[in-house]
């Protein structure tokens, strides 16, 4: 997959061959950034449940301070060697991102969320990052998932939510 943007634009980045792992395409990848860019002055950034790390990179690429986490430990090792490849500066913790959510004391512009489809994660993930107050005042949760799965929004609104195929990408505000 192709960096679709930013100091790395084109850079090539493998992505693993794991169950557990669906790539984000790169139409939405693009289609995310050009919003954030539109949406706001970001400087933080969240790829809760990285995957691929293509969200990563893409975030890296574009200028953002990246905080990643994998829980899954081959998947995590893949994400280092794409980024020690490439010479690509990475802040990836190898953790379980509720348990991630519930300990760290970082305030992020924008959280991206991604987790297995059927996990209960997203679920988990708002509450921890509303309840622990862990996004700034004018940040954005960006959410990517099945378009018929239905999540606890809790306190925050779609504020824009976009359909790519079977996929939705809801940007979620404090209500």
């Amino acid at each position: 997959m192709n960096i679709t943007g930013g100091k790395y634009n084109s850079l090539n980045i493998e992505t693993a061959k794991f169950d557990n792992v669906k790539p984000t395409l790169s139409k939405v990848r693009q289609a995310v950034f050009n919003s954030l860019a539109t949406q706001g002055d970001f400087e933080t950034f969240c790829d809760l449940f990285a995957g691929s790390g293509i969200m990563t990179f893409e975030a890296i690429s574009r200028g953002y301070e990246v905080t990643s986490v994998e829980i899954d430990k081959k998947t995590a090792i893949f994400i280092k060697k794409n980024a020690e490849k490439h010479k690509i500066p990475i802040n990836l913790i190898n953790y379980d991102g509720i348990k991630f959510l519930q300990k760290t004391e970082k305030v992020f512009d924008v959280f991206y969320l991604d987790p297995p489809y059927q996990s209960g994660l997203y679920d988990k993930a708002l509450e921890q990052i509303e309840n622990r107050n862990l996004l700034s005042e004018n940040g954005i949760v960006i959410v990517e998932k099945p378009t018929e799965l239905q999540i606890n929004l809790g306190n925050f609104v779609c504020t824009k939510e976009k359909t790519y195929g079977d996929k939705s990408i809801c940007y979620l505000k404090r209500g």
